[in-house]
């Protein structure tokens, strides 16, 4: 890096801390603790595991404050250690082990402009200089101490956090509206305030169960997923079965060698049915379960149980990138892409879909069970309505990814230019 005015990771920083050890969880029981998961941009979504072993004490010392900066410690793909994400408001979250966080000395660098050197260039050179890599690559606390940090003007800086704090502002924006496409949904569903049997069995004879089914599992017969077909099937506009109403697009392909495809993973799936992000490697790189070739305006739904909620829907950027085989890749007839993803991401749905899962080492649900879920025929003036919002909401957050861009750039330019301010 070819920038005079640069400080050691150590002088930039007041403080360092690894996150919690302990055990983490997916029943809600006790603290939300943040992993590299719910990194979204540069910024942290809400956790998905919790930890009931953290007293109050170590629970409040992990807490994360607004302007905290959390960097990936250690992953086995190397180019996610030292990925970097900004605290932007307090939270009631810890973080996990494998992440660390530093509190900048705003004296010399603010935390958007930390978070957007990090995710520079110049910052993944510095990162991989010091990184440890073997079977997991590893970037401690120690050696971010040991990094150089360019010192940048301090207008320069104030512009990189005005870009960083609109950015945040528009994915808000982004998820709020979102949230409003799914509530409207459910409302034209009748379930906005529907309430499933909680009864936590069901009797059935051997001839309405196992025969007719050919399923022992007790699970699948509870009477709340009876309470859900019910009321797919009482929706005024009607209903059919996904593999009546959807393409489901399986076809192996096979990747070339030595040409580089994105890959888009479950951890690449972002809560509000977007894609947050790919890896980009060569044919002869990408893991065997790279083998369903995407397009835009598909939907992927994953069909691994604990994840089910894995669905978004493909965009331009991502025409022709490939998905694992975990999810299904799917086409509608009847929905437009935007309604498809929010009936896929709904309560009704995503109750079959864990309904039709099996298996052991590995839950999920198979082709003939998925293909059975009945799904209802939106109205297509609701179907209308849910697509502005989505399309809405996917522009949001596309600006939101143009303005952390601008404040990379700006760190980018900076020091390229030896300091001068474009």
């Amino acid at each position: 890096m070819n920038y005079k005015n640069v400080v050691k990771g150590n002088e930039a920083i007041e403080f360092s801390q690894y996150g919690t050890s302990n055990e983490l969880n997916e029943i809600m029981s006790g603290y939300p603790v943040l992993r590299l998961n719910e990194f979204n941009l540069s910024f942290i979504s809400e956790p998905a595991k919790f930890c009931d072993l953290l007293d109050t004490d170590t629970f409040l010392s992990l807490k994360l404050k607004k302007d905290d900066v959390l960097i990936c410690r250690t992953n086995g793909n190397p180019k996610l250690v030292g990925k970097s994400a900004i605290v932007p408001t307090d939270y009631d979250y810890a973080f996990a082990s494998y992440l660390f966080r530093v509190r900048p000395n705003k004296n010399i660098i603010n935390s958007p402009t930390l978070v957007a050197f990090l995710n520079s260039r110049f910052g993944r050179m510095e990162i991989e200089r010091y990184a440890m890599v073997g079977n997991q690559a590893n970037f401690s606390p120690a050696k971010f101490r040991e990094i150089s940090i360019p010192i940048l003007p301090k207008d320069a800086q104030q512009r990189i956090e005005n870009y960083t704090y609109l950015s945040f502002d528009a994915l808000e924006k982004s998820k709020q509206l979102y949230t409003s496409a799914e509530s409207y949904l459910l409302e034209c569903l009748g379930m906005a305030d529907f309430a499933a049997n909680p009864d936590a069995y069901n009797i059935k004879t051997l001839k309405e169960s196992f025969l007719e089914t050919g399923r022992f599992d007790s699970e699948y017969y509870l009477p709340k997923y009876e309470d859900y077909i019910e009321l797919v099937h009482s929706y005024p506009n009607g209903y059919d079965l996904i593999g009546n109403v959807c393409d489901i697009k399986d076809n192996n392909y096979t990747p070339v060698n030595g040409i580089q495809y994105k890959y888009i993973e479950l951890a690449n799936i972002g809560k509000s049915g977007e894609i947050t992000g790919c890896n980009e490697q060569a044919g002869d790189e990408l893991p065997t379960r790279a083998r369903r070739i995407v397009h835009k305006g598909d939907v992927i739904v994953s069909s691994i149980e604990g994840s089910l909620d894995g669905c978004a829907l493909v965009t331009d950027e991502y025409d022709r990138a490939l998905c694992s085989t975990g999810f299904y890749v799917l086409k509608s007839h009847q929905h437009n892409p935007e309604t498809l993803l929010t009936l896929f991401k709904s309560l009704p749905i995503q109750n079959l879909m864990k309904k039709g899962c099996s298996g052991t080492i590995l839950t999920a649900i198979g082709k003939s069970e998925f293909e059975k879920i009945p799904i209802p025929l939106i109205h297509q003036e609701v179907q209308d309505e849910i697509a502005r919002h989505v399309k809405k909401s996917f522009e949001l957050r596309m600006e939101a990814m143009q303005l952390l861009e601008n404040a990379k750039l700006t760190v980018e330019t900076i020091i390229e230019n030896g300091g001068v301010i474009c």
